[in-house]
């Protein structure tokens, strides 16, 4: 759908690897963007449902490719889902309890920022659940993702695969920079030391949850501008969408009736320095 305008100027970093120049990647993101505005419409038109899942290692890219998608568009279609840890209570439910309570209603794209796979990834491999438990997921996974399917959910799984040295040069990044030193947790330090373990944890799922039916996609991520132009664009080719009548939109004349002073009336209101 929009392979011709990816093949655009690219530039080498340090290290000899092809690069977006920044202003190549800004116009075409904004012309996706302007795009997923475009299936936002057709989507609350048709009252479409929608999930999108997204998993990868930390720091794979998954916030930024969410970023992409998500900061032109209204919250109230792409609504963004980022589970905390369980309960006590939710701990007790069935596994996909608490993940079926977010699934979309008509004319919404509901974002997984991570999702029910935690099961097969962190849980696994940090001894989060039983091993029964693991197997059972594996095993009925692709059952429940059947099930939502049938029901009319379009379930759409990015997987965002990043290198062992680039991920460690964007830890090591976020050590060094206040503003991101957030992302990292004791759970990220640790899943770096045990990035053989996430492998085997990755290929095992792949294996046993790539369906027909919902299959996974792979995100080259470590090149995160052209992953995120990749990304969207292999997402708005997996939705069908066409374009939405509107009627021509004109401002109404404001009404001279009762007149107020707004000057006058936020007198001695308590502004704030305007130090810029």
């Amino acid at each position: 759908m929009h392979n011709e305008s990816l093949l655009m100027a690219r530039e080498k970093n340090n290290n000899g690897e092809k690069r977006l120049k920044r202003k190549r990647y800004e116009k075409e993101l904004r012309r996706l963007q302007a795009e997923l505005c475009k299936l936002q419409d057709w989507v609350k038109y048709k009252g479409l449902r929608i999930m999108v899942v997204f998993e990868g290692r930390d720091a794979a890219g998954k916030g930024g490719t969410i970023r992409a998608i998500t900061e032109r568009v209204s919250p109230r279609v792409f609504r963004l889902v980022a589970l905390p840890a369980p309960s006590n209570r939710e701990r007790s439910q069935m596994y996909i309890q608490r993940y079926m309570t977010q699934f979309p209603a008509a004319g919404e794209i509901v974002i997984w920022d991570r999702s029910w796979y935690n099961r097969a990834g962190v849980e696994h491999v940090m001894g989060f659940c039983s091993k029964d438990e693991y197997k059972t997921f594996l095993k009925l996974c692709p059952t429940v993702e059947k099930y939502i399917v049938d029901a009319g959910i379009i379930l759409l799984k990015y997987w965002l695969e990043v290198g062992k040295k680039e991920q460690q040069r964007r830890f090591e990044a976020r050590i060094k920079d206040p503003l991101r030193q957030w992302k990292l947790s004791p759970m990220d330090l640790e899943s770096f030391r045990r990035w053989n373990e996430y492998s085997r944890a990755r290929d095992r799922m792949l294996e046993a949850t790539d369906s027909k039916h919902a299959p996974w996609h792979i995100v080259r991520s470590d090149d995160k501008k052209r992953a995120r132009l990749n990304c969207i664009s292999h997402l708005l080719s997996r939705v069908p969408y066409g374009k939405v009548p509107h009627d021509k939109v004109k401002l109404p004349k404001r009404s001279a009736k009762g007149r107020y002073d707004d000057e006058a009336s936020m007198k001695g209101r308590h502004f704030i320095p305007e130090k810029y």
